[in-house]
């Protein structure tokens, strides 16, 4: 009863207060924001208006940063953000902003930063709260409902009372964040090249789970920028344990849950460290990292058949993630259209059975390990549980005649799992879909397929015609048209795309434009203490960088750097000598995480 009061009372302030906020996100050119359009919490765009109005007002500001394809956002949604109750409490006493983090990777970085710093582990949603000024106060990921009610609660009565003393704290511990990135200038002698490969192999083989591939000992992912650099030192400096390490890792990545077996394409990272069980949305940019990942790691380690996972994964993406124009978009939603996660890739025993006939469905439980071991919570999913040659030497059949039914068997299965098809997030990024033409050229080159070139002429028609307006790059296009303002990423992805299909194509234009787009880059986003992820920053505390670590994407610091060398523009050498000097202190300490940085170092600590 008290409670249903406190509702009561919170909806009538909100709804009274003058100049009280509306839900702003209904239609918004963002999949990921627009799903957020009906939800009873009042939610703002992030920009100058929601600050002037926290600040106006002496509110703390509450920022939920997340993306379409994450599952755990959806369900904090249906929990929290359409509760009553959550959502007046919110509305009377916050300034509630949603965040499309695939829009905003800086401010994303920056809260993901202090939550990390503060709580241990991050991840989305990613929910902070900060004073009016724009300083983090607190910061959680996923909550429960009543957790997530109850720490508003003592929050709003906390600011109600000691909002001075919370501002002070919050500005300090910024200050002393920002002081902490300072580092020494050293840049390593010629000398220490080898010992900066060595410290880089052996935190590797540290890191490494040498019975299940990957690195660390909880969830997976993928981590192409770190193998795709320890296949170049392998390549430079061969060593036994290391290429086993890597080939375990690439057999499981390519084996196990992360690949989607029948459709084709990776998931974005497994919760487990066996690699069995995907979290399951689909994103362009693991499409384009893993595929040129596979397509090196098949020059370096001699094994033909991860050319043939390259162009499965190439094909998936031309087929399933083609927008318009040319471009591809974001990602596909971990959860079905019934909300399931996963929903349109796992398989109930009665559904193989209303499928398939009895010898496809024994070929399905040999070839896919369907209805093998104990299924998942929502199901089978398909893993690599034997090779057609493996089951042609088992059963005598020939291999073109396993050929055949394993397309018959998969064109079944996919027709039924087409109506359980994953939501898309319809927009296209210029980062990802840089990318994505660097994947398409190396398809191109390597695999000697006409439709990879095809498709990365029109993908450079795409970023060329419709993300860059001859001044300035787009972060993205929508339904509603441009979205979000480009950062680092966009300029130095792209810039790298273009470079590639101007070697693939020739063209003296397109490696103009990608000289002038890193140029831009240089220009703003470096100055003399590091990197700014983004130059449109509306809140203090975003503090540059030295240098910018590996995650699942590769640094666009150390590309941008790498592309610089290849450019041979003079006038940019002081630059990139000052970026890898104040880079080297931070990257000597954790070599494996600033991977790209440190192949960097390697090659020209001897110049």
């Amino acid at each position: 009863m008290i409670r249903l009061l406190l509702a009561m009372a919170l909806l009538l302030s909100a709804a009274g207060a003058p100049g009280a906020l509306q839900n702003q996100l209904d239609a918004h050119p963002s999949p990921y924001l627009a799903m957020h359009g009906d939800d009873p919490v009042h939610w703002q765009v992030w920009g100058k208006a929601a600050l002037d109005k926290a600040r106006a007002e002496n509110k703390l500001l509450f920022i939920s940063s997340g993306y379409f394809a994450c599952h755990w956002c959806h369900v904090m949604q249906r929990e929290s953000y359409r509760h009553p109750q959550v959502a007046a409490l919110l509305n009377a006493h916050f300034i509630p902003v949603k965040v499309d983090r695939e829009l905003q990777p800086a401010l994303d970085k920056h809260l993901i930063d202090f939550v990390q710093r503060t709580r241990g582990s991050a991840g989305w949603p990613l929910n902070v709260f900060l004073t009016p000024e724009g300083f983090p106060l607190i910061g959680l990921t996923y909550a429960p409902q009543e957790n997530f009610f109850s720490l508003l609660q003592k929050l709003q009565q906390t600011w109600s009372e000691k909002s001075p003393e919370l501002k002070q704290m919050a500005r300090l511990a910024a200050q002393a964040i920002e002081q902490e990135s300072a580092t020494l200038e050293t840049m390593p002698a010629a000398a220490e090249r080898q010992a900066l490969q060595r410290a880089l192999v052996v935190m590797a083989l540290q890191v490494g789970d040498d019975m299940e591939g990957g690195f660390g000992r909880q969830s997976r992912f993928p981590m192409a920028p770190q193998w795709s650099v320890l296949l170049t030192r392998l390549q430079r400096v061969p060593d036994q344990q290391l290429e086993e390490l890597i080939r375990l890792t690439l057999d499981q990545m390519a084996g196990q849950g992360l690949r989607d077996h029948l459709g084709g394409g990776f998931f974005r990272y497994t919760v487990d460290p066996s690699w069995q069980v995907p979290h399951y949305e689909k994103m362009l940019y693991t499409q384009a990292l893993l595929s040129r990942l596979y397509l090196q790691a098949a020059r370096v380690l001699q094994r033909p058949e991860y050319r043939e996972v390259a162009r499965d994964t190439l094909d998936f993406t031309l087929r399933v993630m083609a927008g318009e124009d040319g471009g591809f978009i974001a990602s596909l939603s971990a959860v079905d259209p019934d909300d399931v996660e996963g929903g349109g890739y796992l398989w109930q025993a009665s559904q193989l059975a209303q499928v398939l006939d009895a010898e496809e469905l024994a070929f399905a439980r040999a070839r896919w390990g369907l209805l093998e071991g104990v299924p998942g919570e929502g199901g089978y999913l398909p893993v690599d549980a034997a090779s057609l040659q493996d089951l042609a030497e088992q059963g005598g059949d020939s291999l073109s005649t396993l050929q055949a039914l394993q397309q018959r068997v998969r064109d079944k299965l996919l027709t039924a799992r087409a109506v359980r098809s994953h939501p898309r997030d319809t927009k296209q990024l210029a980062a990802w879909n840089g990318l994505m033409l660097s994947a398409l050229v190396e398809g191109a080159r390597e695999l000697d397929e006409p439709a990879y070139r095809t498709a990365a002429q029109r993908l450079r028609d795409f970023l060329v015609g419709r993300l860059w307006d001859g001044q300035r790059l787009l972060r993205a296009r929508g339904s509603g048209g441009e979205l979000g303002s480009a950062a680092l990423e966009d300029y130095v992805y792209v810039a790298a795309g273009l470079r590639d299909w101007a070697e693939l194509s020739g063209s003296a234009a397109d490696t103009a434009l990608a000289r002038r787009l890193v140029e831009q880059a240089w220009e703003r986003f470096f100055e003399p203490r590091g990197w700014k992820s983004s130059d449109d920053l509306l809140i203090p505390g975003l503090a540059t960088e030295p240098v910018i670590e590996d995650g699942p994407l590769p640094s666009p610091a150390s590309l941008l750097i790498d592309l610089t060398v290849k450019m041979h523009d003079p006038a940019l050498q002081p630059q990139i000598r000052q970026a890898l000097t104040i880079g080297y202190p931070v990257t000597r300490e954790q070599p494996l995480w600033y991977a790209t940085h440190a192949q960097l170092l390697i090659e020209s600590a001897g110049e």
